[in-house]
Formats: C-alpha cells, sequence, structure tokens
C-alpha cells in the first residue's frame, strides 16, 4: 500500500513542477508564484483549478501529439 501511495505522489510530483515551471518561464515569473496562486485559487473555487492543473501537466506530457510539424520536401531540410 505504501509503494501505491508514493508511486500516485511521485505522479503528481512531475506533472506539477513540470507545469509551474513551463508557466514560469513562458510569463518570466517563478514557478513558486504560480504554485501559490494555484494554492489559493483552490481553496477559492472548491478544487476546480487542480483539474486544470492536472489536464495542463497531461497536455505538457504529450505535446509531442498535438504539434503538427511542416513536411520536409527534401532530404536536406532537417
Amino acid at each position: 500500500m505504501r509503494g501505491l501511495i508514493q508511486k500516485i505522489t511521485f505522479f503528481f510530483e512531475m506533472r506539477s513542477y513540470g507545469v509551474s515551471e513551463w508557466w514560469g518561464r513562458k510569463l518570466g515569473i517563478r514557478s513558486s508564484q504560480i504554485r501559490l496562486f494555484f494554492i489559493y485559487t483552490s481553496f477559492i473555487a472548491l478544487g476546480s483549478p487542480i483539474i486544470i492543473y492536472l489536464i495542463m501537466g497531461w497536455i505538457l506530457e504529450n505535446k509531442h501529439l498535438f504539434l503538427f510539424r511542416k513536411k520536409r520536401t527534401s532530404i536536406w531540410e532537417l
């Protein structure tokens, strides 16, 4: 049981820290401020920002599915 809880905790920590760092780089602010924003809004909005946060984490983890790359016309365009 303890191993399962540790796996779940590790899963959510990896997703949450990645989202905060990504938003911090995009917005030019510290990731700790973004984490605090989501914590405070979760208390005010009764947890709904946590769901949004986890969805953003899933999208960042699987963003290769959403990126549409330009097709190369020749082998020399790497």
